[in-house]
């Protein structure tokens, strides 16, 4: 097995807008040549858009465009972006009146970091789509979906840290896969050896404590717990009030809904979408090994497969699709997709002082 850099996949091209001020962003991944795709939910409040066409029992329509933001459900909108750009090259589906391009997305709830009230516009998609026609930018850390991403907030976010966007890939042969990732989780990121990246962090923000233990600590009345919003919030310039939208139980151990990992799986070999939603579902390991706890009702965890068989493999003379085994790539998707979640907690590093800048805590929302 060879490690290769997503520059050098030449069948996803990938666009980033990045809102430095808000902090907020998306990232566009097109498929010049169209894609397959199969999805996987494992938490329990994800933000998607045109999920439905990846359903298995559904037709088997190209998808032109992913895009991963943040936003949360606001800034689903934004796919828009994508598409125009997309129909003012005729690039599509076909249809008696026209192209329709087919764009799926899904967003990470980064409402608490920086301005709640800034999220991707479709303007910020078309101009990322517009680029990946002249370049790709897989770039990892607080860039594109990544800029608002944060993670370990069992405590609420004064004791979380900064999340990010990351990427891996790899080769067999002639078969390519890589992952990407959007790590925006409720609990802690460990490395493939169980160390702490990044997490829940003491009170004094000095050391990573174990997101698990704290939850059964909590559940139990040993350690004092505190939602991410009180039971009303007021905004500096609003004079707005923010609604807490915890259940009573989940308010009581402190388990904000503003948390989702998000992320795809690409490769170049021949598959459906059944197939495809099989290697989604394997990928999730990744989830599991790299992240904990995960997949909770307080996240929208969330992976997404493609297939893009834009290369083919001569035999003999006779010129074949590349085939895959979905056991192998989707094995290889979860040791992808575990390197891919470590790239985006090395590249999203900032400093203490910047981290609490950004945040809305219990007692304020800075707009």
């Amino acid at each position: 097995m060879e490690r290769i850099t997503w520059n050098e996949i030449d069948f996803v091209k990938v666009g980033n807008a990045t809102d430095a001020v808000g902090k907020t962003g998306l990232t566009v991944l097109r498929f010049p040549q169209g894609a397959q795709g199969g999805l996987h939910i494992s938490g329990g409040g994800p933000a998607a858009r045109e999920s439905g066409v990846l359903d298995p029992t559904t037709a088997p329509t190209p998808v032109n465009a992913l895009v991963l933001g943040g936003g949360s459900a606001f800034g689903l909108c934004a796919s828009d972006g994508v598409m125009q750009s997309l129909e003012a090259r005729n690039i599509g589906f076909p249809t008696a009146y026209g192209v329709v391009p087919i764009v799926c997305q899904s967003d990470i709830y980064d409402l608490s970091y920086g301005n709640p009230k800034s999220r991707p516009t479709v303007e910020m998609a078309r101009d990322a789509c517009e680029r990946t026609f002249t370049s790709t930018e897989p770039m990892s850390g607080n860039v594109g979906a990544g800029t608002g991403a944060t993670v370990g907030k069992v405590c609420g976010m004064e004791r979380a840290m900064k999340g990010g966007i990351g990427y891996a890939a790899a080769k067999l042969g002639n078969l390519v896969v890589g992952a990407v990732v959007v790590v925006n989780a409720f609990g802690n990121v460990y490395d493939r050896h169980g160390h702490a990246l990044r997490g829940v962090m003491d009170e004094g923000r000095q050391n990573i404590l174990d997101a698990c233990q704290l939850m059964f600590d909590q559940y139990e009345g040993r350690s004092e717990s505190k939602p991410l919003l009180g039971k009303f919030v007021k905004s500096k310039m609003r004079n707005e009030t923010l609604q807490d939208g915890n259940s009573p139980c989940e308010a009581g151990l402190g388990m904000e809904k503003g948390n989702t990992t998000i992320g795809a799986i690409v490769t170049n070999a021949a598959f459906h979408k059944g197939e495809l939603t099989k290697i989604a579902m394997m990928a999730t390991n990744g989830y599991a090994r790299s992240i904990r706890p995960v997949g909770t009702l307080s996240d929208g965890d969330t992976i997404y497969a493609f297939s893009v068989n834009a290369e083919s493999e001569n035999l003999c003379g006779i010129t074949k699709p590349i085939v895959g085994d979905v056991n192998v790539v989707g094995t290889l998707a979860t040791e992808l997709m575990c390197e891919a979640i470590e790239d985006a907690m090395q590249s999203s590093k900032i400093d203490n002082s910047e981290f609490l800048a950004n945040i809305i805590d219990l007692h304020e929302v800075k707009i």
